[in-house]
């Protein structure tokens, strides 16, 4: 017997409503960083990153066109993708600030290109812009993956009905799987 559910629709035009039912969809929280014209370090913290390609390597995050720092980033042609860990609350509180100081305090090195990458942080992807499409307040970066790496003894932080969460124990993946609970990217359940 089917379980009933409580449902309550609303207008998908309404940014609140809007928010609030896509605000139960949880998300892992990145922060984009890259260097601005006197190289010092610029980010943003994102919870719309995903993966798009393995063939080639593409991913993608998505800035609001009020962004500050996306211009920064948009003009530097390359930025880093840090995936926040559980402890990195308060980094991501930073980033998402409007502020000219958004670095202070926070401990990062750079990579090969000069890139910050933060420490403590999950995975670090370096990308070259590959393109921008526009997509109504926001635009889309897809991301062509130059280096990554991963610290797999991280939790990472999750973004949930506008609060911060955290995996407590990830579930085992099925022996010989990829560690993806899903399809790999580009590919789809065609059933």
């Amino acid at each position: 017997m089917p379980a009933t559910a409580t449902r309550q629709a609303f207008d998908a035009t309404d940014p609140t409503a809007f928010r609030r039912v896509l605000g139960n969809f949880p998300s892992g929280v990145a922060a984009i960083t890259s260097t601005g014209p006197d190289s010092g370090p610029v980010g943003m913290a994102v919870s719309s990153f995903t993966s798009v390609s393995l063939d080639p390597p593409l991913v993608a995050f998505f800035p609001a066109k009020t962004s500050s720092t996306w211009p920064v980033v948009r003009e530097r042609g390359a930025f880093c993708v840090n995936v926040l860990g559980s402890d990195q609350e308060e980094v991501c509180r930073r980033l998402a600030a409007k502020s000219d100081n958004k670095f202070d305090d926070i401990a990062w090195t750079p990579d090969s290109d000069g890139l910050p990458v933060l420490t403590n942080a999950v995975a670090w992807i370096h990308c070259d812009i590959e393109s921008v499409h526009d997509a109504g307040d926001h635009e889309i970066v897809i991301g062509r993956v130059r280096h990554l790496a991963v610290d797999e003894t991280v939790r990472p932080l999750l973004f949930y009905r506008g609060g911060y969460g955290r995996v407590e124990s990830p579930t085992t993946p099925p022996h010989g799987s990829a560690h993806t609970p899903h399809a790999p990217a580009g590919q789809s359940d065609r059933s």
